[in-house]
């Protein structure tokens, strides 16, 4: 893994790149080191927020610097270097029961080549990682995929796609938590209820769950 490099996102948080990989280890690593920001509870830095292979320190430039939290950052990352590396983030496992009866399911059947009940043996086979939160509030990117259901995006998005939905696309599968657009291949939907803002968290699914689709 190279150096990590730590510059502003605009006037109000600071962005740190450890790599360019979608790379599920790396993706721990970032996991990692967002959760030892968030412990450190610096007054002024009100958000941590990680992706597949940077994070975001988001902080009120009113009561904290650039330059302070740019040092606090590096700060935490040099402790941990000097440490013996963790285990694995072990989030919460989460089955997820699930229809295989999605609009596009034949069509990925078709694209790929393999009969529809093997989509369905694929895709449930796996124990899939959280590994972003994005899109719209409680959308977790899930990976990896098996490379036998890689397809690309839908040339034309839906303009309407259903919450519970279950989709596919290049390397992910993901749940929508809301009805609204989508470009992935829907392949299945489910009951559960991905966000629910009256809910402590909100968010079924958090970076680092594990997630099993359960055929019903």
């Amino acid at each position: 893994m190279s150096v990590p490099v730590i510059e502003p996102l605009g006037d109000s948080a600071v962005i740190v790149t450890f790599g360019s990989e979608m790379d599920r280890g790396l993706n721990e690593l970032v996991a990692r080191r967002a959760e030892s920001i968030r412990a450190a509870h610096v007054a002024g830095v009100t958000d941590v927020v990680a992706s597949y292979a940077s994070l975001g320190v988001f902080f009120n430039p009113g009561d904290i610097r650039f330059e302070t939290v740019r040092d606090f950052v590096w700060s935490v990352m040099s402790d941990e270097a000097k440490m013996p590396p963790p285990a694995p983030r072990s989030g919460k496992l989460v089955r997820i029961p699930t229809k295989y009866d999605g609009a596009d399911l034949d069509w990925v059947a078709e694209r790929t080549g393999l009969p529809r009940h093997e989509v369905v043996d694929i895709h449930s086979a796996v124990e899939y990682r959280v590994l972003v939160i994005g899109f719209v509030p409680g959308f977790a990117y899930l990976g990896d995929l098996d490379a036998r259901l890689h397809l690309p995006r839908r040339d034309a998005p839906r303009k309407r796609v259903n919450a519970g939905s279950v989709a596919i696309a290049e390397f992910q599968t993901g749940i929508y938590p809301s009805n609204t657009p989508g470009g992935w291949h829907l392949i299945g939907s489910t009951a559960e209820s991905m966000f629910d803002a009256r809910r402590d968290p909100p968010a079924l699914l958090a970076v680092g769950d594990t997630v099993i689709f359960e055929p019903l």
